[in-house]
């Protein structure tokens, strides 16, 4: 509660309520001398010294051991004044993906898009995705908002089938080699070599 003729400080007021609540009632000042205590010592010397005290004893206590961070250089110390710090660094913490101008989110997926084809099984399914990416593209190109230029280009439909076609064929002749290779491996084992091999599979 704030003193006579203190202005009303409602934060102030909800420290004064901490601080008053964590101070034993025996160490509190009596009403009529709110600035010394018994000691004579002023409040903020008591309530200072109350403060070191508890930070010691929770020291001692282990409690700021094993904190996150802990023996690890401060983060973003030569970083140049960025007024959305707090949302890059929660994109990199949470691995937050699709946020970001597009030229950033079209430059990743560009750099993903292979693996991505690699997961579909058919033809029709690759040149969707791949109709889809190249709108995105021309519209991102298009866009007047400002951010930075667009640099990503656009995928040849027909030449990236092709490709995926290519790389279908190397992992399929793979998976073949690797069968004969198991199969080979035991056939040379004997039945009860075999056996316990077939179990742990």
């Amino acid at each position: 509660m704030a003193r006579q003729g203190e202005p009303s400080d409602t934060p102030l007021n909800v420290a004064r309520y901490k601080i008053n609540r964590e101070i034993p009632e025996a160490d509190r000042p009596a009403a009529a001398e709110p600035e010394t205590n018994e000691a004579g010592q002023s409040m903020m010397d008591a309530r200072a010294q109350y403060v070191e005290i508890s930070i010691q004893q929770a020291m001692r206590r282990g409690d700021f051991d094993n904190l996150p961070g802990t023996g690890k250089p401060l983060t973003g110390l030569t970083d140049t004044n960025d007024p959305d710090w707090w949302i890059r660094r929660k994109i990199e913490r949470e691995q937050i993906t699709g946020l970001g101008p597009p030229a950033l989110t079209l430059r990743t997926e560009n750099a993903e898009l292979d693996a991505r084809l690699d997961t579909v099984f058919t033809e029709r399914q690759v040149r969707e995705i791949l109709a889809d990416f190249n709108r995105r593209v021309i519209d991102a190109r298009r866009q007047l908002l400002g951010g930075p230029p667009v640099v990503t280009p656009v995928r040849d439909v027909d030449l990236e089938l092709a490709r995926w076609r290519a790389r279908r064929e190397v992992a399929a002749t793979e998976r073949a080699a690797a069968r004969e290779r198991e199969e080979a491996a035991l056939a040379a084992m004997s039945w009860r070599e075999r056996r316990r091999a077939k179990r742990q599979r």
